[in-house]
């Protein structure tokens, strides 16, 4: 039985690579909760740019919280350099699909998404036992 839970389990000792698969996992589930509002409501898809901001900012604390968690230390450096991965990926994604070029606003949700993520490390570094 040992043997088998060391064959399956994965565990990725990087806390920035944690931290960002969990964010994209969320991200994913938030994005199918969202899709499925619009197919099963009357919710049009230009009402959805609230709650695409509440699912990135879900996501974000989420990946911060991990991040910090497995760092053990500086919650707020790991948190906030996953946030600002998170983020560039994420613009990198809308340049490439949307041909959309870099603006001040773009700096802007790189700031927040450091700010969120870093939250979401302190809080995850804090939960360590002793």
């Amino acid at each position: 039985m040992q043997l088998i839970r060391r064959v399956i389990s994965f565990r990725m000792s990087n806390p920035i690579l944690s931290g960002l698969c969990h964010a994209f996992v969320w991200m994913l589930l938030g994005a199918l909760v969202l899709s499925l509002f619009l197919w099963m409501t009357g919710m049009r898809e230009q009402d959805l740019s609230l709650y695409t901001y509440v699912v990135h900012a879900l996501s974000l604390l989420i990946g911060g919280f991990v991040a910090g968690k497995r760092s053990g230390e500086k919650g707020w450096y790991h948190g906030g350099l996953t946030g600002v991965v998170y983020g560039i990926i994420v613009l990198i994604i809308g340049f490439l699909a949307l041909e959309a070029s870099f603006n001040w606003k773009d700096s802007l949700q790189l700031a927040s998404a450091f700010l969120i993520s870093a939250l979401g490390g302190i809080f995850g570094v804090n939960t360590q036992r002793n």
